[in-house]
């Protein structure tokens, strides 16, 4: 019988991601201050905690709302804690994501945690958990762009700013490709339930590939360049510029070299 210790145990943060946090505060409190002697290495280690931070409550949001939908086996299994090592999927969910906003600057969908669906009733409840994870996403790329569309940029340091561009840049991205109607996605997982059974039988087997799939499509120059058309326009609704996250960027990969365009506020 689960007790109201055991209930509270289950929803208890993990050391683990505060230890994450605590990177991120140290490390964006270096990046602010210019502490670091080499700034890349400040917002590489601020950027890289964010993110995972990032992963960790878009994981976190599926599950919660799957609780309060009714699957209640999900403290159970340590998806309450933000711990990213409960994962279902650890290596989809956090390895991968961060080898590739290393490798190439893009925001990758994590794995989902493992849902019960069959405690769970009501299409509409089904399409919310699914929904949760990308728009967490959404939210964090709100917050990250506030002080660019808000115009409260006075006082930022060129570099932090430089920092909160491409941390942008990685939330919009995972949250436009998460939002995919591509099976294995959380885009097909809110439409799924709207979908005739005899569909969703054929679509199953090909769940595994649905990021693959897409990922081969933005190898494509002329879907990757209409795919980052669209997120830079995202962007500067948002209020952050080219040269922003292009900073950003090269700020982060410092072990490619400075780049002095970049060490002069625009």
């Amino acid at each position: 019988m689960t007790t109201a210790t055991s209930r509270h145990s289950e929803r208890r943060i993990s050391p683990v991601f505060v230890g994450i946090l605590a990177v991120t505060a140290v490390t964006g409190w270096a990046t602010w201050t210019g502490f670091a002697e080499q700034p890349g290495v400040a917002v590489f280690l601020f950027v890289t905690a964010a993110w995972i931070v990032s992963l960790c409550l878009h994981e976190y949001a599926h599950a919660r709302t799957a609780l309060h939908s009714g699957d209640i086996s999900v403290g159970a299994k340590g998806y309450l804690t933000l711990n990213p090592l409960k994962y279902t999927h650890a290596l989809l969910s956090i390895v991968l994501p961060v080898i590739f906003v290393i490798m190439g600057g893009i925001g990758l969908p994590g794995g989902a945690v493992f849902i019960e669906h069959g405690r769970i009733r009501g299409r509409w409840k089904h399409s919310l958990i699914s929904a949760a994870g990308p728009l967490t996403n959404v939210l964090f790329a709100v917050v990250c762009t506030a002080p660019f569309w808000l115009d409260a940029l006075d006082g930022v340091p060129t570099d932090f700013r430089f920092a909160l561009a491409f941390l942008a840049l990685l939330q919009v991205t995972a949250a436009l490709l998460n939002f995919l109607p591509v099976p294995g996605l959380d885009g097909y997982g809110v439409i799924e339930p709207w979908l005739p059974y005899s569909i969703r039988r054929q679509v199953e087997p090909f769940a595994p590939f649905g990021l693959l799939f897409v990922f081969a499509l933005l190898w494509l120059p002329a879907v990757n360049g209409v795919f980052f058309d669209v997120i830079d326009s995202i962007l500067k609704s948002l209020g952050i510029t080219d040269l922003e996250t292009y900073c950003g960027q090269e700020l982060y990969r410092f072990w490619q070299g400075s780049n002095e365009f970049c060490s002069v506020s625009p």
